[in-house]
């Protein structure tokens, strides 16, 4: 494993794509140490910010307040990124594969366009999780992002494939302009969920305000969720899916574009009987 222990916060944010096992799986220690990382416009290296024990290894570890550091993780393929602290912006940016956690709590644009692999924030997320950036058409194309805590604007911004699960509150414009995948609000959301999205599907397990351009169409229990729930049950997470239980009202839309997407909402067994 290689273990990188930050110093002292950065002045300014740090852009530290480098933080990748991409790119020191390879290296000896004195290589890792004097990879580039960029402090505004100044080139500097790993150790001027770091402290650096192991080497060539596709296991890496973060210690301390990374919230200023940016792009860890950037495009990664492979191996494991473990933060012990927070973590900055683009956090597995580009990714298509390997694992990256984090303990405390991650900035914007977590999972950035991914297209594979795994991440998980223990603590919250800024806005933007699997978002596309500004001016790209197609935010997330696969992979999936767990957030233990509550996100920010924008989740899912444009996603296409792949699933974003939030245990905490959402803010507002969750699954905007989504095209296809999934996002799973444990704890719901605020407002205008799913606006313009086209495809795709946004469950909630408690009420959330719907736009007006999404439609009741049906209550049951969706067969597919069965599958999803076997998935998240693997990564220690658990969605209702049993008759027994309750059932799921499906809203269609946004009927504003027009879409084709569609809200769950779970309607526990007590609340349909009352």
């Amino acid at each position: 494993m290689i273990t990188l222990t930050l110093k002292e916060q950065p002045s300014v944010p740090l852009e530290a794509e480098v933080l990748s096992p991409d790119a020191m799986a390879a290296l000896a220690n004195d290589a890792i140490r004097a990879l580039p990382v960029y402090l505004g416009k100044k080139q500097c290296r790993v150790d001027d910010f770091f402290t650096v024990e192991g080497e060539a290894s596709d296991e890496l570890e973060i210690r301390g307040d990374a919230r200023k550091v940016k792009w860890i993780g950037r495009g990664m393929t492979r191996g494991r990124i473990t933060i012990v602290g927070n973590a900055g912006m683009h956090l597995g940016a580009y990714m298509s594969g390997g694992t990256i956690e984090v303990s405390g709590d991650a900035s914007d644009w977590p999972g950035g366009e991914m297209s594979g692999g795994l991440i998980r924030i223990r603590g919250n997320s800024g806005g933007q999780a699997g978002a596309a950036y500004r001016g790209s058409r197609v935010g997330m194309k696969g992979g999936t992002i767990l957030i233990e805590g509550t996100a920010g604007l924008e989740v899912g911004l444009r996603m296409k494939r792949g699933i974003i699960v939030v245990g905490g509150l959402v803010r507002d414009f969750a699954g905007l302009e989504m095209k296809g995948g999934t996002i799973v609000l444990l704890s719901g959301a605020e407002l205008r969920t799913g606006a313009w999205m086209m495809r795709g599907t946004i469950v909630s397990l408690k009420p959330i305000p719907l736009l007006p351009s999404f439609t009741y169409a049906s209550t049951y229990s969706p067969t597919f969720l069965r599958l999803y729930a076997r998935y998240l049950e693997t990564l220690g997470l658990s969605i209702p899916f049993e008759d027994r239980d309750g059932a799921y009202q499906r809203y269609t839309g946004d009927t504003a574009v027009p879409g084709k997407g569609e809200i769950l909402v779970w309607k526990p067994m007590d609340s349909r009987i009352g």
